[in-house]
């Protein structure tokens, strides 16, 4: 049986949830909000959409006991109205770090032993600070961290050539935040270094970069939020760890060079995070790098 668990119901958890059941990957779903009338709620609308597809997923709320055999948990709470008023992503983590440190200790004592992938902001820090409070193994415990940024920045090149997004490969590394960066080193366009690409011999790549760092502000002061795209990355870690798809992405994992958690390329599978990739960066890259993950260090070490 595939369980999956979510705690946090707000746009981006109640599209995950949506996402699981629609699409018949979850056979059980355990919903935890701080507000219970906001899970019942989602039960129901899951429950009276499943009349209408062709997969059952039996949806269960508000119980941490339920979460013992969960094998995906997300975690979803925060309040995106915080970042999006300053603009920076860490805003949030008194908000968030004060939920990570009411949940963990009610997910250990459910006897929970699966995978927990953190969607909360600001990703990294909140991520570094959970599996500290659960004391989960680092393999088991990881957050989305840059894979929705890099294909913001797949979008961006994939406009800015013509191409489709998905022959554009490569990473952006660093926070899920305003640190983060493009290692062009990386970047490939159908197959082809882009900064050996004659149609690139122009491109100004700081406003590349750009443009697909605030790809997230432009649709949280659209929309209010942002749910669609990152829930589907959620997702997508999640599959990929059931199905041991040994899948090569960016992903909010600990570094041990760093001691800290930080976006970063890895191998996910039936593990959680298999290994880190050990990706080959410029020298300007590596002092991005290196100066991201020291800000979210120093952030969580305040903490403590």
């Amino acid at each position: 049986m595939r369980k999956f668990g979510i705690i946090g119901l707000g746009n981006v958890g109640r599209t995950v949830a949506y996402t699981l059941v629609t699409k018949g990957i979850a056979d059980s779903l355990v919903l935890i909000d701080k507000d219970p009338k906001k899970s019942r709620a989602e039960q129901l609308d899951l429950q009276d959409a499943q009349a209408r597809l062709n997969t059952t997923t039996q949806v269960s709320i508000q119980d941490y006991d339920a979460l013992k055999d969960v094998e995906i948990l997300y975690i979803s709470a925060g309040d995106i109205s915080i970042s999006t008023n300053g603009g920076d992503r860490f805003d949030e983590f008194k908000f968030t770090a004060a939920v990570v440190k009411e949940i963990a200790p009610k997910i250990v004592a459910s006897g929970f032993h699966g995978f927990i992938i953190d969607i909360m902001n600001p990703c990294d820090a909140v991520t570094s600070y959970l599996q500290k409070l659960t004391g989960f193994s680092k393999q088991r415990v990881f957050g989305t961290g840059t894979f929705l940024d890099t294909a913001r920045m797949q979008r961006v090149v994939g406009e800015k050539l013509h191409v489709n997004p998905r022959s554009v490969e490569g990473y952006v590394l660093g926070e899920h935040g305003n640190t983060q960066f493009v290692a062009w080193s990386s970047v490939r366009v159908q197959g082809q270094a882009i900064q050996a690409l004659p149609a690139a011999s122009n491109f100004d790549f700081d406003q590349l970069a750009d443009e697909a760092k605030q790809g997230a502000w432009e649709v949280a002061s659209g929309k209010g939020f942002t749910s669609d795209a990152i829930a589907t990355c959620a997702v997508s870690l999640g599959q990929a760890v059931l199905a041991d798809a040994k899948l090569v992405c960016p992903v909010s994992g600990y570094s041990d060079q760093f001691e800290t958690y930080v976006g970063l390329p890895a191998i996910v599978g039936k593990n959680g995070i298999e290994s880190v990739v050990d990706l080959p960066l410029s020298e300007e890259e590596q002092q991005k790098f290196a100066a991201s993950a020291k800000m979210i260090h120093d952030s969580v070490a305040k903490l403590a």
